[in-house]
């Protein structure tokens, strides 16, 4: 399925839970996996980065952060995107991705995006996000509230490593 398409039908579908959560929920989507979305027989690797994307999408309408992105004139762009991946995903398969934030900071938040398959986990992306209101960089928690003081260790190290590339 296109990610137009996955994206759409996820708004819809969150629309109808709009304000059933706050940023501190972990919350779960589900997405059937098509033949658009395979190689031969597995999920493409750039298809994870359309999950993510759609189940960011839904976290954002089901905890109200879109709609006060929209009235505040704010947009987000996610600034790096890391993927692990675990085990393949198979084309027909439905998968559950379940969201949440794992730490702000005064610049950026963390999402995680852990992929299941039934009770299996099979990968995750962690998504940096930025929230810039024009060329100006808006503090998350202006946004989102506090969210978690101590940054993970991974995501230290996720941070270190964007840092050296520069």
């Amino acid at each position: 399925m296109s990610g137009f398409a996955r994206n759409l039908i996820t708004l819809i579908q969150a629309l109808f839970a709009r304000g059933a959560f706050n940023a501190k929920s972990r919350i779960a989507s589900h997405y059937w996996v098509t033949p658009f979305d395979v190689g031969t027989s597995i999920l493409k690797s750039d298809k994870y980065l359309q999950l993510a994307e759609s189940a960011q999408l839904d976290f954002l309408v089901k905890t109200k952060l879109l709609s006060k992105l929209l009235r505040g004139g704010i947009e987000f762009v996610n600034a790096s995107q890391l993927v692990k991946f675990t085990r393949p995903i198979g084309v027909f398969k439905r998968v559950r991705v379940e969201t949440e934030i794992v730490h702000s900071d005064e610049r950026c938040v963390y999402f995680s995006h852990c992929l299941f398959v039934k009770d299996r986990q099979h990968g995750e992306v962690l998504v940096k996000m930025k929230f810039k209101r024009g060329s100006i960089t808006v503090q998350p928690t202006e946004i989102i509230g506090e969210c978690h003081s101590a940054k993970p260790r991974h995501i230290e190290a996720w941070d270190q490593t964007l840092e050296a590339m520069q």
